[in-house]
């Protein structure tokens, strides 16, 4: 696997979660909270690839300096 360079690979960031206020709670078709969860379910699966590829990085680093 190719070492992956932290700068090249940035960490995801979580989105932003709405305020209070933000959901008007009248049932519209694309409510801001809905879209939060679809953003927070992609944000955790980019994160687990992520920490995959760093947590592989190291691995082979600690074996290369063996």
């Amino acid at each position: 696997m190719m070492d992956v360079d932290p700068q090249d690979d940035p960490k995801p960031q979580p989105p932003a979660e709405p305020g209070p206020d933000d959901c008007c709670h009248s049932g519209c078709t694309w409510c801001v909270l809905d879209l939060y969860y679809d953003d927070l379910e992609r944000y955790r699966a980019a994160l687990a690839a992520w920490e995959k590829r760093h947590v592989s990085g190291r691995t082979e680093k600690k074996s290369r300096a063996r």
